[in-house]
């Protein structure tokens, strides 16, 4: 993986940022960190672990890591996981190790995960972790997408409708909160919103150490 993106010009390096995108199932998180993966070469995707089943045309490695409960609990017996959740009746949980491996190879790592998760990274990793949350432009378009994906029954869509007041509830949990009315617009205020973080003065590894150099070569000159 290139490493190109915590290198800066100058020569000093900063750390790697945890990037996580939530919202209510349907209100656009998958199709943005899609376009974000697609945009930026220095973003990669944490794969999640999950006992539900697998769907039609997924990938297991790629979507998901498909695994059974007892696989599940094992793994989370031997603390794999950085964070799970209980959603839906089924388990969801992010590998630990996959994430340190990418950050150590210089990569930015993108998290599709509900606002439980957001929650235990953000108790881990602190400053690390830059947290957006991405609502609907309202209730009927959300219920609309869900229809529109064709995938899911009556009984999940109205579970899903269901949980959406309470995933919304948790909005000031997150460092940004924007309205998916279109997804392109979206995705460039959220991709707006990586490039900033990257930038900010407290990621800057060795910026210090920088700036004495110029003020050691300014002083010489005086």
């Amino acid at each position: 993986m290139a490493a190109s993106n915590q290198n800066d010009p100058h020569g000093f390096r900063r750390r790697g940022l945890l990037f996580v995108l939530s919202s209510p199932s349907g209100a656009g998180k998958s199709t943005i960190s899609r376009m974000l993966l697609a945009e930026d070469p220095g973003l990669r995707m944490s794969v999640s672990a999950t006992t539900r089943p697998i769907r039609p045309g997924e990938v297991d490695g790629r979507d998901y890591h498909f695994v059974d409960l007892a696989k599940f609990r094992e793994m989370t017996a031997n603390n794999e996981f950085l964070e799970w959740a209980h959603v839906f009746d089924n388990r969801y949980g992010t590998p630990r190790a996959p994430v340190e491996e990418m950050l150590k190879a210089g990569c930015d790592v993108l998290f599709d995960i509900d606002w439980q998760g957001a929650q235990q990274l953000y108790q881990i990793a602190g400053g690390d972790v830059v947290r957006v949350f991405i609502l609907p432009p309202s209730i009927a378009e959300l219920e609309r997408r869900l229809r529109a994906r064709g995938t899911d029954s009556e009984e999940v869509i109205a579970g899903r409708m269901s949980r959406a007041a309470n995933e919304i509830s948790h909005w000031d949990g997150y460092d940004y909160v924007l309205v998916n009315d279109d997804a392109q617009a979206c995705f460039e205020q959220v991709h707006s919103i990586l490039r900033a973080e990257r930038l900010k003065r407290s990621r800057q590894t060795g910026l210090i150490g920088f700036i004495r150099g110029l003020q050691k070569r300014a002083e010489g000159l005086e």
